[in-house]
Order: structure tokens, then C-alpha cells, then sequence
């Protein structure tokens, strides 16, 4: 495993503990502990996945996020202080793929990026195409078209639409979608699926308030409408 992450926070004590962790699991960790040092370290080293805190002096975490969204799709974990679950939705919304609340365990944290990286980079070999309606997902490229047009998706918004897309008609729960989503069970409340999905639609549903492809199942999770051709 010589795979890079890069830990963004202004904390030492968390800085130096998600470093020892992660070394221990076999990672190369790079560190900042500001968000303008950060953009550079992700230009200059290109690092597989980063940990970005929040509350960051100067620039914060949602502005180092959307950088690097216009630049790069490398996964993100968001770390924050903040219980506010507005501000773990934007992040979600600028294209974080994940994000942990502190205090954290260290070992949750090992598994999430874990995790993430499995989703991230397996199923490399998969050569098949996925048609429904005017969409057409390739799953190789992890690719959306909508008439033609690419449309772009978040890691996390894809795994979701291929996963509903590969299970037409049928209604899937928040947990097993979550667990698809992050490869690790959750305990409690989590909202990144809702938000996730809000964003799909957005940018596939002709008139995002009365879906067509992404349904509502009240009360349970979602479902896929549509035939795979």
C-alpha cells in the first residue's frame, strides 16, 4: 500500500494523530495546516485522498474544497468541529466525498479512508455501459452523459446513480445505499445520501421537484425508475 494522504488541519494534536495512524495502516501522509499551503501540496504531489478540516485560519475548508473541485476529483473526507449539519451538507455539495465529525476515533478514520479509496479505485475493469432513458453511464470512465452531454458527478454521486441503475424498480433503504457509499456500516443519523441525491437530481431530472429517474420511497430510501437497455 504506498498510496498518499494528505491531513489539512490547524490542530497539531490531530494533525500528528491522524499521522500515526495512518502511517501505522501503511499510508504516506503529508501534512498542512492551512488551506492555501494545502492547494499547493495537492498541485505539487497529487495525493490519492485528503483529510480537510473545516475551520481553517484564513481560507477555510469549504473554499480549499471548491479549489479543488475546479481542479481535481481526488477524494475528500471533511473534518469538522461544527455539530451544524448545514455545514456538513455544503461540503457534500461542493464535492466532499465523506465527512467525519470531531471528536473522531482514529481508527474510524483509517477505515473511512479505506474505504473510500476501495470505492474509488475498484472496479477498474468493468466494461460495461449502463442506458436509461437519455442517460448513459459509463462505467469504466465513471462517466455521465445526458443527451449526449457529460455531465459532471462527484465520486459519490456516481457510485449512487449506478448503484440505483443497476436495481431498477427497486426501492433501496438510506442504510444499504450509506453502506455502498462509505463500505462501512453507520450507527445514528447520517444525511449525506439525502444530500447527495439532491444534487443528482439536480443535474439530471429535467424538473428536479418531480423527478423521473430518482424516486422517493417514503419513509425508506429510493429506487431507480427506467429499463436498463
Amino acid at each position: 500500500m504506498n498510496e498518499t494522504i494528505l491531513v489539512v488541519d490547524d490542530e497539531p494534536k490531530i494533525v500528528q494523530l491522524a499521522r500515526d495512524y495512518l502511517e501505522k495502516s501503511g499510508f504516506k501522509v503529508l501534512t498542512s495546516g492551512d488551506g492555501q499551503q494545502a492547494l499547493v501540496i495537492t498541485r505539487q504531489e497529487h495525493p490519492d485522498l485528503i483529510v480537510l478540516d473545516l475551520m481553517l485560519p484564513g481560507m477555510d475548508g469549504l473554499d480549499v474544497c471548491r479549489a479543488i473541485r475546479r481542479e481535481s476529483d481526488v477524494p475528500i473526507i471533511m473534518l469538522t468541529a461544527r455539530a451544524e449539519e448545514t455545514d456538513q451538507l455544503i461540503g457534500l455539495e461542493l464535492g466532499a466525498d465523506d465527512y467525519i465529525t470531531k471528536p473522531f476515533s482514529p481508527r474510524a478514520l483509517v477505515a473511512r479512508v479505506r474505504a473510500l479509496l476501495r470505492r474509488t479505485q475498484g472496479n477498474l475493469l468493468q466494461q460495461e455501459t449502463v442506458r436509461v432513458g437519455d442517460l448513459e453511464l459509463d462505467l469504466q470512465r465513471k462517466q455521465l452523459c445526458l443527451k449526449g452531454e457529460i455531465i459532471h458527478l462527484t465520486r459519490s454521486e456516481f457510485l449512487l446513480l449506478e448503484t440505483l441503475a443497476k436495481h431498477p424498480g427497486q426501492p433501496l433503504s438510506r442504510e444499504q445505499l450509506l453502506e455502498k457509499l462509505h463500505g462501512v456500516v453507520f450507527d445514528g443519523v447520517d444525511r449525506s445520501v439525502d444530500s447527495h441525491i439532491k444534487n443528482l437530481r439536480r443535474k439530471i431530472e429535467p424538473d428536479p421537484a418531480d423527478p423521473i429517474y430518482i424516486q422517493t420511497v417514503y419513509g425508506f430510501g429510493y429506487k431507480f425508475q427506467g429499463n436498463l437497455e
